[in-house]
């Protein structure tokens, strides 16, 4: 059985801050996550893509933040439970939880905060002959763009028509030796800026764009060599070493949908005017997972509802007792691993 003061189910940006805002709080937490390392989607979806709504941040990678996130919750000692899908909870008589994963591992807490961002996710996939044989063993068919490396200098087609099939065609245009954009409409659905910026690569010559078009089947034996587009009424053939559809993820809670949680439209529907908690009290839902009005679903609001549970969990644990505030700049950070950090100390010194 695993002890925690805190068990969070999910291992994205807004879990992995919510050691940290718990650790200045003397608070433990262990993590549950599905995936085989932390990180969420920005590990698993997109860790080479920048992102730029980080606060001090004009630019981060995705994959970036993790390590930095990581590396600021090291000295708290987190727990991971990986690979593993939280499957049963169970509420004690004195209010704790006992959570139990697919794999049966055990977790007793005294509260659970949901933040697994979408949910287990699956990304959405076109119908075709095929395609279950080309999507796996890296036989040409990828969902999504973990290592941009992996296409230098390769043919790559891309569907979609969203910000995501325009993000990654515009950013394989200088990595891939020819980069292929394949919509079924003529208007996108993105990004102005991105739009823009496909109209000049294609303009350019970097980027050929077909709209609109559809794929409707593969050639290739052992790895897929070409992909057949349905385009004004004919079909043309494009050779390809990757066909990358991006139409999009389907967001699904898995088993914590069975917990009797308040769900709205695949979301835990959660007290925003207090503390991010749900119906059943003890248990908090943090970041994209859940629901209220207003709800903006924006990494940098994971922070702020991760901040404000732990101060609730921190009341439920110490019913009654006070807790004073202190800046960091002024008290420091004391690590669970007894390293300390502080500003450095003020010299006090006459001027002669």
């Amino acid at each position: 059985m695993i002890e925690t003061d805190i068990l969070i189910i999910g291992a994205g940006p807004t879990g992995l801050f919510a050691v940290f805002e718990a650790g200045l709080l003397k608070l433990k937490c262990h993590i549950i996550d599905s995936l085989p390392q932390p990180g969420g989607q920005l590990s698993e979806l997109y860790p080479k893509k920048p992102i730029f709504d980080i606060p001090g941040f004009p630019s981060i990678l995705a994959g970036d933040l993790v390590t930095n996130l990581m590396e600021q919750i090291k000295q708290f000692q987190p727990g991971f439970t990986l690979n593993e899908v939280a499957d049963t909870i169970d509420k004690l008589d004195d209010g704790t939880f006992i959570v139990t994963t697919n794999k049966g591992t055990k977790h007793h807490a005294n509260a659970v905060a949901i933040a697994g961002g979408l949910g287990s996710f699956e990304p959405r996939k076109p119908i075709l002959e095929g395609l279950d044989f080309f999507d796996q063993n890296d036989r040409g068919v990828e969902y999504f763009v973990k290592d941009p490396e992996k296409f230098r200098d390769k043919k790559v087609v891309i569907s979609g028509g969203g910000d995501s099939a325009l993000d990654w065609s515009i950013f394989l245009s200088n990595v891939a030796s020819s980069v292929t954009l394949v919509h079924r409409r003529n208007e996108f659905r993105g990004a102005l800026d991105s739009v823009e910026k496909v109209q000049e690569l294609k303009a350019s010559g970097k980027i050929k764009l077909i709209t609109p078009g559809e794929i409707v089947g593969f050639k290739g034996a052992e790895h897929i060599e070409s992909v057949n587009i349905e385009t004004n009424g004919e079909t043309i053939n494009i050779e390809t070493d990757y066909f990358i559809p991006l139409f999009g993820l389907t967001p699904k809670l898995g088993p914590i949908a069975n917990w009797g949680l308040d769900i709205e439209k695949n979301a835990i529907k959660v007290d925003n005017s207090l503390d991010y908690q749900t119906n059943i009290p003890g248990i908090y839902a943090i970041g994209d997972v859940n629901s209220y009005p207003g709800k903006l679903k924006l990494i940098l609001c994971g922070f702020h509802e991760a901040t404000l549970m732990v101060q609730s969990v921190y009341q439920r644990m110490n019913p009654g007792k006070k807790y004073v505030l202190k800046y960091t700049t002024v008290s420091g950070v004391d690590g669970f691993d007894g390293t300390r950090k502080e500003a450095e100390k003020q010299v006090v010194k006459a001027i002669e």
